[in-house]
């Protein structure tokens, strides 16, 4: 699982121009799976990313979690997240979850995000999908599951 994990002062994801998913201020995450993830997998990066102080105290330093901070998540589904660029120019997506197995990790993702007392809002799953945000800092977070302690 590797998430793209943005600081952000407001964001919204529009579909056929329509707004789907819109936050005031927190973080606009983009999440891909792979074929090895389960939702032990998911559970590991749902606490990193709860606990995960990037958020600023009243002496300027990166101190707060974005439950401090009363913050929202917007949550975004990144196959593309998974693209291998190693031959040729075309990326190859082999090592992302099909849908069958990523869509029930997307949900359990969100839940359990939710049952942690984020407020989320979402994107479509598998949807053209255009995201906009204001990036605070900016502040982006790389994180990629088989990395993880």
């Amino acid at each position: 699982m590797k998430v793209v994990i943005q600081r952000a002062k407001a964001a919204k994801v529009e579909v056929d121009q329509q707004v789907v998913g819109q936050i005031s201020h927190g973080f606009v995450i983009l999440v891909g799976f792979c074929a090895e993830d389960t939702t032990e997998t998911v559970a590991k990066l749902v606490k990193k990313i709860v606990g995960l102080r990037i958020f600023e105290d009243e002496d300027g330093k990166m101190n707060w979690n974005i439950e401090r901070v009363g913050g929202e998540i917007l949550s975004i589904s990144q196959f593309t997240l998974y693209g291998d660029c190693r031959k040729g120019n075309r990326p190859s997506f082999t090592r992302a979850a099909r849908p069958e197995q990523a869509i029930p990790l997307y949900e359990a993702f969100n839940e359990q995000l939710r049952i942690a007392g984020i407020p989320v809002a979402t994107g479509i799953f598998g949807a053209d999908m255009q995201v906009s945000l204001i990036n605070d800092g900016p502040v982006t977070i790389v994180i990629d599951s088989t990395e993880l302690a």
